[in-house]
């Protein structure tokens, strides 16, 4: 017989003790026991590495990393698209971690994943916090991911501390299906689906395949109608605010010496798809002087963009619309990109009939991203007729700058603040603002409810990109940070 006393526990070999205080003995050391997790908690929980829970924040939340990392639809290189396999199968291994940590889970009908712990009071407004599981082609590990894992990762801490049913309002993790808009052109479908901003239409746009939104989700078993796509909508009375931890993709933090920074505001973004159609022909017997060639054109077109990007000062004209201000703020802002052509048909030895391209389009300055588009779009059709060639612009996705409230910057800043102190003991200078040029969930779930964001530095400011990397112990910065951010909703 076995009985607990402070320090040990002893046998009785004799069976002299009564039953009834046997039994009493037993039942307070498993009592003791089933506390102690909580005991630590409420006891100077951070007075020690052990208590940083490296095991979860850092160990797990890396070897998770790279586990998603693997799991993609290309062989040598990541690849995961809105409802490809590989995605599917990175929402299913999400799915997992979030019942881990102790949450109820689901799959919604735009293929986002769902993590909610309800808390003390379920009808209070519910603090969100996500990242998108789908990638670019070729890309890093961590970009989306990181903002999922540390979101996970917290909540198991609070799990296993028996602190999460404490959380004053629920929490929810939200995994979202897309956001690069690789397949569909069409970026952020699921946060805009939970923000209400998503067109009914979109599940009428065609990949490359000719496969639809709607298509490529019924493939999945999941039944998406313009209806029940109105029905995923949040409330905005039903949620309190919007988080996201999500890499720098840019070089401020690591030239500053800092893992972590709060986002002030990010970047408008429009895209759009130029189409150019000359005559094709044989690119032996057609005189220079007679072709209509969409490939020269096409270049052109492409070096107008890029000259009117860097220079945009030298081409706006001062007509009350276009302030000297907003030229002002394109001077720092203002980027522009070609990242995808293609030639129809593509061979050495023939003139093209049709070239695409596409552009993409970022500025702090709504208004002054509006200007560049409309000067581009003039210079583009003039140069168009001089060559003889058909152009259109197709716009495909527009998104306004986004400003971060300050209220729930400033509380994530301190949270942020927070985790670096108790991972060096010591108090560090003031946590980074830094604006973000490049678009995220964050924009689309702005329509929905207040937003704040916290960078992760990552090596070098590369993203989109297999050489995207986070040190091990910047992803426990992150994940500590989550946790102390969190721990401001518990009673």
């Amino acid at each position: 017989m076995a009985y607990f006393s402070p320090n040990h526990i002893f046998f009785n070999t004799h069976n002299t003790m009564p039953t009834n205080a046997v039994a009493l003995l037993i039942l307070s050391f498993f009592i003791q026991l089933l506390a102690l997790p909580q005991t630590l908690a409420e006891t100077n929980i951070f007075s020690g590495t052990k208590y940083l829970y490296p095991e979860i924040l850092k160990d797990e939340a890396v070897t998770r990393l790279i586990d998603l990392g693997k799991v993609s639809d290309a062989h040598g290189f990541l690849e995961r698209t809105f409802q490809s396999p590989a995605s599917v199968r990175a929402g299913n291994l999400i799915q997992e971690w979030m019942e881990d940590a102790g949450l109820r889970t689901w799959l919604d009908q735009m293929g986002n994943v769902h993590g909610r712990i309800e808390g003390m009071n379920p009808s209070e407004k519910a603090l969100l916090i996500g990242s998108h599981l789908d990638t670019v082609i070729d890309a890093g590990m961590y970009d989306g991911a990181l903002g999922i894992i540390t979101a996970i990762s917290a909540l198991k801490v609070l799990n296993i501390t028996r602190r999460i049913g404490r959380l004053r309002r629920p929490v929810e993790v939200i995994a979202f299906s897309d956001e690069e808009g690789v397949r569909f052109q069409s970026t952020f479908l699921g946060s805009a689906a939970i923000a209400g901003v998503l067109p009914v239409s979109t599940l009428h746009v065609q990949d490359k395949s000719g496969v639809t939104v709607q298509g490529a989700l019924k493939i999945n078993s999941i039944d998406a109608t313009e209806e029940n796509l109105l029905q995923l909508k949040y409330d905005p009375k039903s949620v309190w605010g919007y988080i996201e931890v999500h890499i720098e993709q840019g070089p401020v933090l690591e030239t500053a010496g800092f893992p972590l920074g709060v986002v002030k505001g990010i970047a408008g973004q429009t895209r759009l798809r130029v189409t150019v159609k000359g005559s094709q022909g044989h690119a032996g017997t057609v005189p220079m002087k007679l072709r209509q060639d969409p490939m020269a054109a096409a270049a052109e077109l492409i070096v107008l963009l890029e000259s009117l990007c860097k220079q945009p000062d030298e081409y706006l004209s001062y007509d009350g619309q276009c302030m000297d201000s907003t030229v002002q703020s394109l001077a720092g802002s203002l980027v522009c990109t070609v990242g995808e052509i293609s030639t129809w048909p593509s061979a050495s030895n023939v003139i093209p009939g049709q070239v695409t391209f596409t552009i993409d389009i970022r500025a702090m300055d709504d208004l002054g991203r509006e200007a560049i588009i409309y000067e581009m779009s003039n210079r583009m059709y003039q140069i168009c007729d001089r060559r003889s060639v058909f152009c259109h612009i197709d716009r495909k996705h527009d998104a306004n700058a986004v400003i971060c409230d300050q209220g729930l910057s400033s509380d994530l800043k301190s949270a942020g603040y927070a985790a670096l102190k108790r991972l060096t003991g010591e108090n560090p200078d003031d946590v980074p603002v830094l604006m973000s040029g490049a678009g995220h969930d964050a924009m689309a779930m702005s329509h929905l409810t207040k937003v704040a964001m916290l960078f992760v530095r990552c090596r070098g400011g590369i993203s989109h990109s297999p050489a995207e990397h986070v040190s091990d112990d910047d992803i426990w910065a992150a994940g500590v940070a989550v946790l102390a951010f969190i721990e401001t909703h518990i009673n």
